[in-house]
């Protein structure tokens, strides 16, 4: 049961990171594409390290989910934690670039 908890929680994870990881990319794509938007690429640039960071950490939370009960309710607590870090990342760069209209 535990193991089933944490194989979701881990996923959840994942999708969140992967989430934020799309968003960055699109972001960056169209600020690449629009004159004036270096401003937006360089705040995408410096962005990468914590979707890449959460996108590992989710990974590994998700490969923890194999081993034995410790390892799940490290996987838990790993996923749990780079979950909440991904959604927070990724609502605060929409928040600075949603448009007003």
């Amino acid at each position: 049961m535990i193991n089933l908890i944490a194989v979701v929680i881990a996923i959840a994870s994942v999708l969140a990171a992967l989430g934020h990881v799309g968003y960055l990319a699109l972001l960056n794509n169209a600020a690449n594409k629009r004159a004036g938007g270096a401003p937006i690429a360089e705040y995408v640039r410096s962005r990468w390290a914590i979707a890449g960071g959460t996108t590992a950490a989710s990974l590994l939370a998700w490969l923890f989910t194999a081993g034995p009960l410790p390892m799940d309710i490290l996987a838990i607590i790993l996923a749990g934690g780079s979950g909440m870090v991904s959604v927070k990342a990724l609502q605060s760069t929409q928040a600075k670039y949603r448009s007003g209209g």
